[in-house]
């Protein structure tokens, strides 16, 4: 793998990743109507590394919060209210109950997903059909109001219902980061909790991708150690700057913004199909 390559693989990655315009739609277009080769699967891997090591990054100070109670003895001492309603009261054991149930659903309609997935990568009116969805949930945001509720008013049915269109995005075109927003959205959190918890809810779906992929990679020859670490170092850096870019995007109201480029990938990928 040539290092010029690597590099462009990686800013792919970092961009389309968190941007929500669909990491796996680009792909797709790319290979169609560039002739950009399918990259090998250890460094698909390797890249996806790096956008997990930029999410952990920006949201360190969460992670550690979560972290430091969930191994504190104080969280695990059973009050007069028990021990349930005891963890349910602290907001670090509330989000991390709602990441675990929002994942049940991404891993369950993810293998649902997948064989269909898998047949239809290829095909670029497919890829253009999610796009259109995906800009069409993006602009249905643009009226919402800037209120919601926390992580304290954070439902079950919120966490299942995210977790469940995280799963559905598994179909190239459909923007994760971009459906899991909106429909944070629309099940009525804020906008600072709906982009938190959606990436938040990304590293156990993004360790689990990894993880089915590994497998196929061991079995693949290495691309070189410098191509790998170059991708993987920009996939990370450039992602950072993305997520940052997004939230701040997120926070003000616009994620409607980025409707029109889905809107208008969208018809290049139907167009070039004929």
């Amino acid at each position: 793998m040539e290092i010029h390559y690597a590099a462009l693989l990686g800013v792919i990655q970092g961009l389309t990743e968190f941007l929500p315009v669909s990491s796996s739609g680009h792909l797709v277009l790319f290979q169609n109507l560039f002739g950009l080769r399918e990259s090998e699967i250890f460094f698909d891997v390797s890249i996806h590394v790096g956008t997990l090591v930029a999410i952990c990054v920006f949201f360190f100070k969460d992670l550690r919060e979560i972290a430091t109670t969930l191994f504190s003895a104080s969280t695990w001492s059973v009050s007069e209210n028990g021990l349930w309603e005891s963890l349910c009261q602290k907001p670090e054991m509330r989000l991390l109950g709602l990441i675990f149930v929002g994942t049940m659903p991404t891993v369950f309609m993810g293998l649902l997903v997948r064989p269909v997935a898998e047949k239809v990568f290829s095909s670029v009116q497919i890829v253009g059909i999610m796009l259109f969805i995906t800009g069409l949930l993006l602009w249905l945001t643009r009226r919402l109001k800037r209120e919601g509720h926390d992580v304290s008013q954070f439902t079950i049915w919120d966490a299942l219902c995210i977790g469940t269109i995280q799963g559905v995005a598994i179909l190239p075109g459909l923007s994760r980061s971009g459906a899991t927003i909106a429909v944070g959205l629309f099940r009525g959190l804020d906008r600072e909790t709906a982009a938190r918890y959606s990436f938040l809810l990304s590293i156990p779906a993004i360790l689990g991708a990894m993880a089915l992929e590994l497998g196929g990679a061991m079995a693949t020859e290495f691309p070189p150690a410098r191509a790998v670490l170059l991708g993987t170092v920009i996939a990370a850096v450039v992602g950072y700057a993305a997520l940052r870019v997004l939230i701040h995007i997120v926070k003000k109201g616009d994620l409607y913004a980025f409707a029109p480029y889905c809107w208008l990938l969208g018809v290049v990928a139907i167009v070039s199909s004929f």
